[in-house]
């Protein structure tokens, strides 16, 4: 079972999102907090398995909400959820630690596969915005401070960042999936990261990965 936490300043939103989310046999739906305060002090108290957060919330907003729970709860994964399409909050919320980014007006069945992907330690991106990171990481590489990586390590985060989950990589490289693990948890540390999505972002950045691949 997922132990799903909520999180949106609107009612209707809030209900919505409970009445499509409860139904599901594999998520158990733990409560909806109506600010960023309220679902860092709900998350201290239910320990979810995923959070879903809107972004823009009166008071402590989304990003503030999700900086506090990386650092409380790290391996908590979060989700962000907003109306409002902008660089700010796509970039502010991944770079914040969330591991997935939606869009409102999106399809509700990427709600249900983002939620079951962050439980599986992956990441999932509304397509809506895809087009944008492949632009920002379009611009010459940059040389990222950290230790250096080993020549698996630096196959793990290419292959991370190509959007390949655990069992992939391990089938790929011929690995067993709990090696792959302990390996993107070293080069998450390497870089400095704390998300598979950061890290990604790091690889696109250092020109590890390229835009068309």
């Amino acid at each position: 079972m997922i132990r799903l936490l909520i999180a949106d300043d609107q009612h209707l939103a809030r209900e919505g999102l409970r009445q499509l989310l409860s139904p599901e046999p594999d998520i158990t739906f733990l409560g909806a907090a109506r600010d960023g305060a309220e679902l860092v002090s709900m998350a201290r108290e239910h320990r979810p398995d995923v959070i879903l957060t809107d972004l823009r919330m009166p008071g402590t907003d989304g990003i503030t909400a999700i900086r506090r729970l990386t650092t409380q709860a790290p391996g908590t994964p979060i989700i962000a959820l907003t109306t409002f399409d902008t660089d700010e909050y796509l970039f502010g919320a991944l770079e914040a630690g969330a591991v997935g980014f939606l869009l409102k007006d999106g399809d509700p069945d990427l709600y249900l596969a983002a939620i079951r992907a962050a439980h599986r330690g992956q990441g999932l991106i509304d397509p809506q915005v895809t087009r944008r990171l492949v632009r920002r990481f379009a611009a010459p590489p940059v040389r990222e401070p950290g230790m250096e990586l080993t020549a698996r390590e630096t196959e793990v985060l290419r292959l991370l960042a190509l959007g390949r989950s655990n069992a992939e990589i391990a089938g790929e490289l011929r690995i067993a999936p709990g090696t792959v693990k302990i390996h993107v948890s070293r080069v998450l540390a390497k870089i400095g990261v704390r998300t598979r999505v950061q890290a990604a972002i790091h690889a696109y950045r250092s020109g590890l990965v390229s835009p068309d691949e």
